[in-house]
């Protein structure tokens, strides 16, 4: 039971981070383009304008997942509950493993809406 508790928690983080930084992302996003932290290519740090409308993009898509993801997780996890150690250790993997593709995949539909808005040197395009 120790175990699962401990693997759910871990398989809870994903989602939870991507609450955290979408909202982050939505209400207070970095100021500045910079290489520590923040939605970071080559197409969002052309400018500020590219910068603040990736971030907001983003933030609207990882909040968004993480609150489907959150859930969906922990019941996920419920199967795994009194098994042994390795079962639910293996449990674990496709469920991480999938929060994992859902959280890189976000990156197509943000460089898409950047592409749409901008142009290649980072000028808007409407």
């Amino acid at each position: 039971m120790e175990f699962w508790l401990y693997c759910t928690a871990m398989c809870l983080l994903i989602p939870g981070v991507m609450l955290y930084f979408g909202w982050r992302f939505l209400n207070k996003p970095p100021q500045n383009i910079n290489s520590i932290y923040g939605y970071r290519t080559s197409r969002s740090m052309k400018n500020q304008q590219t910068w603040d409308f990736a971030h907001q993009v983003c933030g609207k898509l990882w909040f968004r997942a993480g609150a489907v993801m959150l859930p969906l997780s922990l019941l996920a996890m419920l199967p795994a509950l009194g098994r042994d150690v390795e079962a639910v250790g293996i449990w674990c993997i496709p469920v991480v493993g999938v929060q994992l593709v859902v959280m890189i995949a976000t990156i197509f539909p943000v460089e898409k809406a950047l592409k749409r808005k901008f142009d290649k040197y980072g000028r808007r395009i409407d």
